[in-house]
């Protein structure tokens, strides 16, 4: 539950090593929160989140089955879940797609279904509570797929809508979502690759979250400017579209 000054309380990371998540978690519990649950696949030294108490459950993206134990598991360590992050997936690369479908297949997995299973149970927990916000991080790539990476792009699509439906399906239930649309963001999953324009940081992805959150928003592009930039980007005939720079 949230505290007695109205500030999250708890939280739950769905991908404890996430930058941006871990992030969000750091200014969350700057602002009061005093509890924190890190889902993680493998062996993991959590770090140390200004006095939070912390506590580590397994998590495999790619277990579907297992994944409602994480959320029993979470409200068994901390109680109610006020804020619950959707923040693993994989990056890759076009060209790895294209010589392994099978490698494509994984990631869409991962990036789209594993979040479809999440989000759905984290709706039924929340629902259930009657209050939380389930953040989920989304991207710009989903905005309209490019041909630079649309294996990836195409994912996020498809989870950006789902989250949209996901929102609507909750209205009126006290539960909420969060859609965080960053552009490239300068991190560890981009490392060696050429910045885009409008890119951000991990911690000004994390901020614009919490600011979003604390507004009560249902979406936030990171930076903001981005969300009129494809308003028109959108409306690019495909044959202009296609001769953008990879």
């Amino acid at each position: 539950m949230k505290n007695a000054l109205g500030a999250v309380d708890t939280v739950l990371l769905l991908g404890g090593r996430s930058e941006i998540g871990l992030e969000i978690v750091r200014l969350l519990v700057g602002l009061g929160a005093s509890r924190v649950v890190l889902a993680v696949r493998g062996g993991f030294d959590p770090p140390e989140l200004g006095g939070a108490e912390v506590h580590v459950v397994p998590f495999d993206a790619l277990d579907v089955q297992g994944h409602g134990a994480v959320f029993a598991k979470a409200a068994e360590l901390v109680g109610d879940l006020d804020v619950v992050i959707s923040a693993f997936g994989v990056l890759g690369s076009q060209a790895g797609y294209d010589a392994d479908p099978a490698a494509a297949a994984e990631a869409v997995a991962v990036n789209y279904g594993a979040h479809v299973s999440v989000g759905l149970h984290a709706a039924r927990v929340l629902r259930e509570q009657g209050h939380g916000t389930l953040v989920v991080l989304s991207s710009v790539a989903g905005a309209r797929v490019r041909k630079a990476n649309f294996v990836y792009g195409s994912a996020k699509a498809g989870l950006d809508g789902f989250a949209q439906g996901l929102g609507d399906a909750l209205h009126g239930s006290g539960a909420k979502v969060l859609i965080v649309r960053p552009g490239f963001v300068i991190g560890r999953m981009t490392k060696g690759l050429t910045p885009a324009p409008m890119s951000s940081t991990p911690r000004q992805v994390a901020v614009a979250t919490v600011g979003a959150l604390r507004e009560g928003r249902s979406s936030v592009w990171v930076p903001r400017a981005l969300g009129p930039a494809f308003g028109l980007l959108r409306l690019l005939p495909r044959p202009l579209w296609r001769r953008l720079p990879r």
